[in-house]
């Protein structure tokens, strides 16, 4: 008899307490706080780079403009030309909007990715595609900046035996240098588009 009314007893006592929780707010945000989601995402930031046409430039350079930034390098065999098409084809559809963004490809291969080969490789997607490079450490600090990945691998299958993993990510920026939006290499032109539409 008594283990059955320790039973009751029990269960009268949760079922009190859950009666409590959902009658009386205040005890719910004590033992639940609410999660407040505050301030700006840590993306983006200084960076000194050199351009496909050979001229230094930082951030600053882009200010008063959108851009719509993605790093890879030329040699990548798919995600980057592929999330480079993306992105083209999306300004495209964008129309006269389009003018209000730079678009920006980062080199992470300092040693192959030259003015001279970035100029090349820009043009064959876009004609205001900005391609940007420098030395390891430039560039270790701009990835750094926007919270890229990206690691050198060896790879017998190239000929220069080695290729690069890296994050596939577009990033909006804003006029202000600060971070708006981010897109999959993978994401519908259209949807990138409209989602562009809504936030410039």
């Amino acid at each position: 008899m008594r283990p059955r009314l320790v039973v009751i007893a029990v269960l009268a006592f949760v079922l009190g307490g859950l009666v409590a929780l959902l009658a009386l707010p205040s005890a719910r945000e004590q033992l639940f706080p609410k999660t407040i989601s505050v301030g700006q995402a840590l993306v983006g930031g200084p960076f000194t780079l050199t351009d496909h046409k050979g001229r230094r430039v930082t951030e600053a350079d882009f200010r008063g403009k959108h851009m719509l930034l993605m790093f890879g390098f030329t040699y990548c065999p798919d995600i980057c030309p592929s999330g480079l098409q993306v992105m083209s084809a999306a300004l495209e559809q964008l129309g006269a909007k389009a003018d209000r963004i730079v678009p920006v490809f980062v080199s992470v291969d300092h040693e192959r990715d030259t003015p001279e080969q970035l100029a090349q490789y820009v043009q064959s997607f876009h004609p205001r595609l900005v391609g940007l490079s420098g030395t390891a450490d430039e560039i270790a600090a701009a990835a750094k900046a926007y919270r890229v990945y990206y690691k050198k691998v060896t790879d017998e299958k190239t000929t220069a035996g080695f290729t690069y993993d890296h994050s596939a990510l577009m990033y909006l920026m804003g006029p202000d240098g600060r971070y708006v939006a981010h897109f999959s290499h993978a994401t519908a032109p259209d949807v990138i588009a409209a989602r562009l539409a809504k936030l410039l």
